[in-house]
C-alpha cells in the first residue's frame, strides 16, 4: 500500500511508519517540524516538510499519488497546555483534521486511521470501555473527540472507512526510537530526564484524588504494542468501515508508582515535588482493551511497568539530548 503519514517525525507516528516499511509498504511522512524531528523519519520514507494548515502544500502532497490510507498522528498533545491555550489546539487539533479529511475525500483516499485518545473519557472507577460515558475533561481530548465525530458523518456521507485509536499514555521505547518533546512535561521521560541530571525534580499535580495514595492513575501502553494496534487497525479496514477502539495494557499505575519504579530503574532518587492539582487532570483513566483484542486479536505484549521504564531508561541513556 502507499500510506500518506501525518505527524510521522513523531514519537508514536515515526515508529509507526517504520513498522509499515518493513511490512512492505511504500510510505510517505508529512510533518511540520513543529514539534517531530526529521532524525526519526524512516531512511526508506519519503519526507515532505510542511504543515497541514498549508491548504496548496497538502493538496500537492496528496495528489502526487495515488494514497491507499492516510493515517493521521499530527496533533497538540499536552492537556494542560489545552486549558490555558484553547485556540491553538482547537486550529490545529481540529481545524487542520478537518482539512485533512476534506482533502483525503477529494484525492480518493478510502482508509483513515486516526489517533485519538482515552481524554475523550469521563473519568472512572472502572475500566474504561468503548461504551463509557464520553465527556473530556480538558480541551485537547474535546478536540478529539470532535474530529472523531466528523469523521463519523465522512463515513456516512463519503464512504470514507476510518479506524480511532482512542489510546492511553504512550511510554517505552524501541532500538534507537524513543520520547523526544521539547520541553518535556510526560512524566516518564520527565523523570528520567532527573536521573540523568537534566531536571532537578518532578512534580506530582495533586495528591488527593480518590485513589489509594492520592495521585492520579493512567494506563500506560508501550509504543510497539501501539504500533502493532495500528497497523491491525489499518489492515482491517479492508472489511469494516468504521472501527473504534480503546487501546491500553488494562493496568493501572499512579504517579507515585512510576516515580518509585524509576528510582528502581535508574538507581536515582529522582526528587518528587507536591503541587495542587492541574485543571483539567482526570482521577482515574484505565483501559479496557477486550473489544480490540476479540475482534482484531491483538494483544499488548509489554505490561509490566520496570520493563517498561527499562526500555525508556536505555533509550534516554544512548540519547541524551534526544534526536539532536
Amino acid at each position: 500500500m502507499n500510506i500518506f503519514i501525518t505527524g510521522g517525525a513523531g514519537y508514536i507516528g515515526s515508529a509507526t511508519a517504520e513498522a509499515l516499511i518493513k511490512a512492505g509498504n511504500n510510505v510517505t511522512v508529512y510533518d511540520s517540524l513543529v514539534t517531530g524531528h526529521q532524525a526519526a523519519v524512516p531512511e526508506e520514507a519519503e519526507f515532505i516538510h510542511a504543515s497541514l494548515d498549508d491548504s496548496h502544500a497538502l493538496a500537492e502532497a496528496l495528489t502526487s499519488k495515488k494514497y491507499d490510507a492516510v493515517m493521521h498522528f499530527a496533533a497538540f498533545i499536552e492537556a494542560g497546555e489545552s486549558m490555558k491555550d484553547p485556540g491553538k489546539f482547537f486550529r490545529n487539533n481540529f481545524t487542520n483534521s478537518l482539512s485533512l479529511m476534506e482533502t483525503a475525500v477529494q484525492t480518493g483516499v478510502k482508509k483513515f486511521v486516526f489517533s485519538s485518545t482515552a481524554a475523550v473519557y469521563q473519568s472512572s472507577e472502572e475500566p474504561l470501555t468503548e461504551e463509557s460515558p464520553l465527556g473530556p475533561t480538558n480541551v485537547y481530548g474535546h478536540t478529539k473527540l470532535m474530529t472523531e465525530q466528523t469523521l463519523e458523518w465522512y463515513r456516512s456521507i463519503y464512504g470514507l472507512h476510518f479506524a480511532a485509536l482512542r489510546y492511553f499514555n504512550a511510554c517505552g521505547a524501541l532500538p534507537g526510537r524513543g520520547e523526544a518533546h521539547q520541553p518535556e512535561s510526560h512524566l516518564i521521560p520527565r523523570v528520567l530526564q532527573i536521573a540523568l541530571g537534566q531536571a532537578e525534580s518532578a512534580t506530582i499535580y495533586g495528591t488527593d484524588y480518590p485513589t489509594p495514595d492520592g495521585t492520579c492513575i493512567r494506563d500506560y501502553i508501550h509504543i510497539a504494542d501501539l504500533v502493532s494496534a495500528h497497523t491491525l487497525a489499518l489492515n482491517a479496514l479492508d472489511k469494516k468501515d468504521r472501527l473504534i477502539y480503546n487501546v491500553g495494557s488494562g493496568n493501572g499505575f499512579s504517579v507515585r508508582e512510576v516515580i518509585e519504579t524509576a528510582r528502581k530503574v535508574a538507581g536515582h532518587t529522582i526528587p518528587a515535588i507536591e503541587a495542587p492539582r492541574r485543571p483539567g487532570d482526570s482521577a482515574r483513566l484505565v483501559a479496557s482493551p477486550k473489544k480490540i483484542m476479540n475482534e482484531l486479536g491483538w494483544k499488548p505484549q509489554n505490561t509490566n511497568l520496570q520493563d517498561i521504564l527499562s526500555s525508556a531508561w536505555e533509550w534516554h541513556k544512548s540519547h541524551p539530548n534526544g534526536y539532536e
